[in-house]
């Protein structure tokens, strides 16, 4: 059994800090909420690392809005719903295609710098997308200056104080409310954070596969915590393969943009054939999730660990002035793209599930918010639609903080005499179980079965053998985790249960949830969300 609190304590024995908001990450959802929600309230940002290590750093494509004269909300809401497959909720992508344009203005006024073509904002195409829409920075670095700007708003605000290198480690409810977060400060020592408004803007879990192009950070920390808290969480058997990362011996795995698909690239098999017109209508914009079960399949058919992307028919200015972060990671490697073909395959990217919000970014639990790649507002149905996760972010932040504005001051009393239900028959000082091997090996074990048993391709089998060595490292809880890798691989392995049963339970494919056991698409049986909390069996939530 997943417990609701991981770690041993007692709130009535533990410094106390309060603030109006609490932040819990600092991607594009952290950092914006922050500056959104000081302007009235003092906030308080927690970050496992730095303002600038996030998801939201390593974006590369850019950011979806509404721009352009020939475009229009109506046609960015129609290629949501399509990429979507059937389980976006329209009202939720209604709000995103309306509001993101002033989204980006307001980025654009807090000192983002988008390219400019001819003085008017740059605009490129990526897959799924009918219209030229997607906003980028520094070529293909759109993220990294989004953060950028952001943490100089951040870092320059009064009533903003920002914690670096400190770990949440639960959510604390009371009265069925949430009243703040446990956290392990990076001397070891630990506090209780009381607020007003606690907001997860975590990021999501890429740290669950052993091939990933998410950084170390996204280790799926507010999805667990969130669940453990007795919060809903949505759809989480829908896990995005970006189909792109670089494969080539002795680099990462780095995310190669979709934008480049987007101004022109082909993809090839190590045939060197143009293969995607068997697959799909749109080629290589076809949905991430077409493209990516067809780059597999073509390794399959021809044996190889990989297939190629070829953008080396366009001007190589271009290419070079474009895409300058892939050029220059790639030339380290010996990989002139210019010239040479990109060895690429999928690798997982983005969790469309998450904790399940309302239209203000509030979870089933008062007063605890979700924002960004941890939620599940409902725009991104069984497939995101490339770029769209940052418009997200920035709309759904504003929505956050205008309805903290509503909220209620927090009872004096709350929180006092909440402790881990196991506290009064364990020791709460610091003493710890020693663990059968260690949670790095545990990490890369669980890392390589969800790709072998929880990947691109699904089956009953494999989810049922998943599901059988998740039952049994369940038993990690019982060990009392206490370091920082500890509560990680907690947070993991939190994860990875609800990821691998909602896989389990869905008797379709649809969108980046595959079963090759039942291949087709089922509307009339499976056109509804899978809803899991802490100690219930899954609920089915029909879409309207």
């Amino acid at each position: 059994m997943i417990p609701q609190y991981i770690h041993d304590f007692d709130l009535s024995a533990l410094p106390m800090v309060e603030t109006e908001v609490l932040v819990i990450g600092s991607g594009i959802a952290g950092l914006f909420t922050a500056i959104k929600a000081s302007e009235k309230h003092r906030v308080l940002m927690i970050t496992k690392k730095s303002l600038l290590e996030s998801n939201t750093r390593y974006a590369q494509g850019g950011i979806a809005a509404v721009i352009a004269e020939d475009d229009s909300p109506a046609y960015h809401l129609q290629d949501t719903l399509v990429a979507g497959a059937g389980l976006c909720r329209s009202e939720a992508v209604e709000v995103l295609v309306n509001e993101g344009p002033d989204g980006v203005r307001e980025l654009i006024h807090l000192g983002t710098l988008f390219d400019l073509e001819n003085g008017e904002l740059a605009l490129t195409q990526e897959g799924a997308h009918s219209h030229r829409r997607i906003l980028h920075a520094n070529g293909d670095a759109t993220g990294y200056e989004i953060v950028r700007a952001l943490a100089v708003k951040v870092h320059e605000h009064p009533g903003i104080d920002v914690w670096d290198e400190h770990f949440v480690i639960d959510l604390i409810t009371d009265g069925g409310e949430c009243i703040g977060a446990l956290i392990l400060k990076e001397d070891g020592s630990k506090l209780f954070v009381k607020a007003k408004a606690t907001v997860l803007c975590s990021g999501g879990a890429g740290q669950l596969y052993r091939y990933t192009t998410n950084p170390d950070v996204a280790t799926a920390d507010g999805v667990a915590m969130a669940y453990r808290a007795g919060a809903i969480v949505r759809d989480m058997e829908f896990i995005q393969f970006h189909p792109t990362s670089l494969c080539y011996p002795g680099a990462p795995r780095f995310l190669i943009s979709e934008a480049v698909r987007g101004e022109g690239a082909y993809l090839r098999n190590v045939k060197g054939e143009r293969f995607m017109e068997k697959y799909h209508a749109q080629l290589e914009l076809a949905p991430r999730d077409i493209v990516a079960r067809a780059i597999v399949s073509e390794m399959e058919l021809t044996k190889s660990t990989f297939v190629y992307l070829d953008i080396t028919h366009e001007q190589p200015e271009m290419v070079r002035s474009r895409f300058p972060t892939i050029y220059e990671t790639c030339m380290r490697y010996g990989l002139d793209i210019t010239t040479d073909w990109i060895p690429v395959a999928p690798a997982a990217h983005y969790m469309m599930g998450g904790v399940k919000t309302d239209l203000s970014g509030e979870s089933s639990i008062p007063r605890l918010f979700a924002c960004g790649e941890v939620s599940s507002t409902g725009v991104h149905g069984a497939n995101r639609l490339a770029s769209n996760s940052l418009s997200e972010a920035i709309v759904f932040g504003r929505r956050i903080v205008e309805r903290i504005q509503s909220l209620p001051p927090i009872e004096e009393s709350l929180g006092r005499a909440v402790k881990s239900p196991s506290t009064d028959k364990m020791n709460i000082n610091g003493e710890k179980h020693q663990h059968s091997k260690p949670v790095s090996e545990r990490r890369l074990s669980l890392q390589k079965m969800m790709v072998r048993q929880v990947g691109l391709r699904r089956n009953r089998i494999h989810l049922q053998q998943a599901m059988d060595q998740l039952q049994h490292e369940l038993s990690f809880f019982d060990q009392k985790p206490t370091q920082r890798e500890e509560l990680e691989y907690a947070n993991l392995l939190t994860c990875a249960w609800l990821v691998t049963s909602g896989a389990l339970h869905r008797e379709e494919s649809r969108g980046a949830h595959y079963r090759d056991d039942f291949p087709a698409r089922d509307d009339i049986a499976w056109r509804k969300h899978s809803l899991q909390q802490r100690e219930q069996a899954i609920v089915e939530e029909w879409m309207s």
